[in-house]
Order: structure tokens, then C-alpha cells, then sequence
């Protein structure tokens, strides 16, 4: 998927449509949990769709409970979507940063490459 450390660095608009697909990645990963908060809110909690949708939001979102949790269902549920959501938060920015982190590993690596080719030609 990467390029390898003797491989050439990739051209700027190949490496666009490399974030652009970790980016779309990442934004499926948050879609599909926001779905599942969605609906365990909405089966487990009694909650109206969009009162669903905003709890699930800005739990995922890493800012609290909206609407007050009543049964005991919720409250477990809610419990594990926020840990839930924590993960997911930092997997989500793992996979988008990922190709900018090689990116710039496999810069440096071919910069230092370049020094140590011409140290060997030097000395020989």
C-alpha cells in the first residue's frame, strides 16, 4: 500500500488521493459508529430519532449526554458508546494522519539516503 524506503516518494497528486481515500476511510468509521449510537439510543433509551442522533453526536463528539438516561439499559449503553467513542476518535485521526506521518519518514529517509550515496562515492 506504501511505498517502499528505496521506492521513489510519490508524486503530490497520487499522495492527495491517498488521503483523500484514508480520509473517506475515516469518515466511514465515524458514520457507521454514529449510526450504532444512533440506534442503540433510540431502541435501548426510547429516544426520538433526532434526539437519538443528537445524543449519539456529542457523545462521539466528545462533549456529554444530552438528553437524561432513564432506564438502565441506557445508562450501560451510553456507558460503552462513550468509551466506545473515545477510540474511535483516535483510530479515526490515526488513519487520516498516517499517509502525512510516511510521507514525511520516507522524505527524510531518502534525503539521508541521498547523503550516504554520496559518501560511498567519495570514499571510493
Amino acid at each position: 500500500m506504501y511505498e517502499r524506503r528505496n521506492e521513489p516518494l510519490l508524486p503530490r497528486s497520487a499522495f492527495f488521493l491517498r488521503l483523500a481515500s484514508h480520509t473517506g476511510v475515516a469518515i466511514g468509521i465515524v458514520l457507521g459508529s454514529l449510526g450504532i449510537g444512533i440506534l442503540g439510543y433510540h431502541f435501548l433509551e426510547g429516544l426520538a430519532w433526532i434526539d437519538a442522533l443528537v445524543n449519539a453526536a456529542m457523545i462521539l463528539g466528545g462533549m456529554g449526554p444530552v438528553a437524561v438516561l432513564h432506564t438502565d439499559a441506557g445508562k450501560l449503553f451510553a456507558s460503552f458508546y462513550a468509551l466506545y467513542s473515545g477510540m474511535v476518535f483516535l483510530v479515526a485521526v490515526g488513519i487520516i494522519i498516517a499517509p502525512v506521518f510516511h510521507r514525511l519518514l520516507h522524505h527524510f529517509h531518502l534525503e539521508s539516503g541521498m547523503d550516504d550515496a554520496k559518501d560511498n562515492s567519495e570514499s571510493s
